[in-house]
């Protein structure tokens, strides 16, 4: 699929779920990682993630395009097009749209590997016996425990 035909099926999903024409410009974006697709209200331009497209296929993406439309038409309706808004909700579920798209496998992965890295130190409050694991080095002789003030001890992991 090319940009040419996205601006087609966009004009086309516009008209089906929103009854309303889409008149500005739909591409793909082949940065975009962590969403699915933006909308940029001062163009009025909706870009998609090629990302998207390439690991989900037509489903997956076409609630992206529904989102950003709800996006689109209620801005340009000067009404509340922002995702903490009313409005913005309510036809979101009108429409069938997605309001967060599936997280990318690459990019699950990396999360992943963040989680696995090990800890290096454990602190143990020597009062009420809770424990922090941490990463880096810290001197605890000038720090307390945040819940009841006791002395800290630190340990390696």
């Amino acid at each position: 699929m090319d940009d040419q035909q996205l601006q087609h099926w966009v004009e086309r999903i516009s008209l089906r779920h929103f009854s309303w024409p889409f008149r500005h410009l739909a591409s793909f974006n082949t940065r975009l990682r962590a969403c699915g697709g933006r909308y940029m209200p001062k163009t009025g331009k909706i870009e998609i993630s090629w990302s998207h497209w390439e690991s989900f296929g037509e489903h997956e993406v076409e609630a992206i395009i529904k989102h950003e439309l709800c996006h689109y038409h209620l801005h340009q309706q000067k009404r509340g097009y922002k995702h903490r808004d009313v409005e913005f909700k309510a036809l979101l579920v009108k429409v069938g749209g997605t309001r967060f798209c599936s997280a990318l496998p690459r990019a699950a992965e990396g999360m992943r590997k963040r989680k696995i890295e090990a800890y290096k130190y454990r602190v143990l409050c020597n009062g009420c016996a809770r424990q922090q694991l941490r990463k880096r080095f810290f001197r605890v002789e000038r720090y307390r425990c945040g819940f009841c003030k006791g002395t800290l001890t630190l340990q390696n992991v």
